[in-house]
């Protein structure tokens, strides 16, 4: 068997070996004290591991070294170097902007029908402003993407008494907005409160002690 051949064989029945184990690259190199980029190379048949890792992979997986070295099964070299067992990472991006738009979906389903119905009902998109600006306030704080966390949350103010002039005051005294303008410095500021670390009294004790010990 020549050496580029062995390399695919040990490179198959490592994968195999690995996967039926339920270990991932990133897991067997920890437990081999190698990098998951070595088994990688491992299992793209780049390189074979040494004697040593041999033996150390045959008592792990319970085989012998002969039997990692021996053909089994057909196999084709990986076209790339990630892990086949690697967790699927979903976009929070789409996920965010589904569940936004999913909110005037409803209300644009709820406008439609009422107007078929005769009548014409645009406060409802009134309504599902300050909705969607709370859902991605929460879908926000779930996936820890707080960048552009306190604008958010300053928009969720605004559209609440945007929604309460719009929809609850008969007679949309505009001074309202007055308490909107404290309430978005409210929110600027509670963003930048920080815990500071408190200042230790001992140095400034110890430079007492010293000034008063010198003649």
């Amino acid at each position: 068997m020549q050496l580029e051949e062995l390399k695919l064989v040990a490179a198959g029945n490592l994968i195999n070996l690995r996967t039926a184990a339920g270990l991932t690259q990133a897991e067997l190199g920890a437990k081999l004290n190698y990098s998951d980029k070595s088994i990688s190379k491992w299992e793209r048949g780049e390189a074979i591991p040494d004697a040593y890792v041999l033996t150390q992979m045959a008592e792990l997986f319970g085989v012998t070294v002969d039997y990692i070295l021996s053909s089994h099964t057909d196999w084709e070299p990986l076209k790339t170097p990630e892990d086949p067992k690697r967790d699927v990472v979903y976009s929070t991006s789409v996920i965010i902007a589904i569940a936004v738009l999913g909110v005037w979906t409803l209300a644009l389903t709820a406008f439609v029908a009422l107007w078929l119905g005769g009548m014409v009902r645009w406060k409802i998109f009134v309504a599902a402003f300050p909705v969607s600006v709370l859902t991605l306030l929460v879908l926000l704080c779930i996936f820890k993407r707080t960048r552009y966390l306190k604008y958010v949350v300053a928009l969720f103010v605004l559209s609440l008494f945007a929604a309460a002039y719009l929809l609850f005051i008969n007679h949309n005294p505009w001074q309202i907005f007055l308490i909107l303008v404290m309430a978005e410095v409210l929110v600027f500021l509670s963003f930048h409160v920080q815990k500071r670390p408190k200042k230790s009294a001992a140095p400034q004790r110890e430079k007492q002690e010293t000034d008063s010990a010198k003649p």
